[in-house]
């Protein structure tokens, strides 16, 4: 297959020589540009494809992260009820409340190894972020803006707050 160029000549007549290099010249420029624009595309396109694998990978690591959560949402109540089911059972040991505290730790240990970390912020200072206030209180002997009770525990889940601790804070002076 013989492609007919604009700088090839019949066969017979002598070649311009400046003319045929100047030709050549130009069609290899317009090559080369070619070319670089085809590198910077093929460039840009792995740069896309590879911030599209660690946008994946990423969000498959949360998705990972927090499956669990509705399931570990699900549980707080009965978090709630065995806590409040083992202060109403007092100081005094018995086999009933020996069981409960045990079942208790037990299922803070499931959730715990699943990411769940329990926020009980008695004597620490009032934190927004994990803290929801429901009231002020005069508390002699604690710092201005300090946790005194709590209410409601909260619950962190692989970092994120999953539910706020309810709690009542120190008034300031």
């Amino acid at each position: 297959m013989n492609e007919q160029h604009e700088y090839d000549l019949p066969s017979g007549q002598a070649p311009d020589t400046a003319e045929t290099d100047a030709a050549l010249l130009a069609e290899l420029e317009t090559l080369r540009n070619e070319l670089d624009q085809l590198r910077a595309t093929t460039l840009l396109e792995r740069a896309d494809l590879e911030n599209q694998r660690k946008r994946v990978a990423r969000d498959i690591e949360q998705a990972r992260k927090f499956a669990n959560e509705r399931l570990l949402g699900d549980l707080l109540p009965v978090f709630d009820s065995l806590d409040a089911g083992l202060a109403a059972a007092g100081a005094e040991s018995s086999p009933l409340k020996d069981g409960l505290e045990l079942t208790f730790k037990q299922l803070l240990k499931v959730a715990g190894d699943n990411g769940l970390t329990l926020v009980d912020p008695t004597g620490e200072a009032f934190d927004p972020e994990h803290h929801q206030a429901i009231s002020q209180a005069d508390a002699p002997g604690a710092a201005p803006g300090s946790v005194v009770q709590v209410f409601q525990k909260g619950y962190v889940l692989n970092g994120r707050l999953l539910r706020p601790a309810l709690v009542v804070v120190a008034k300031h002076d």
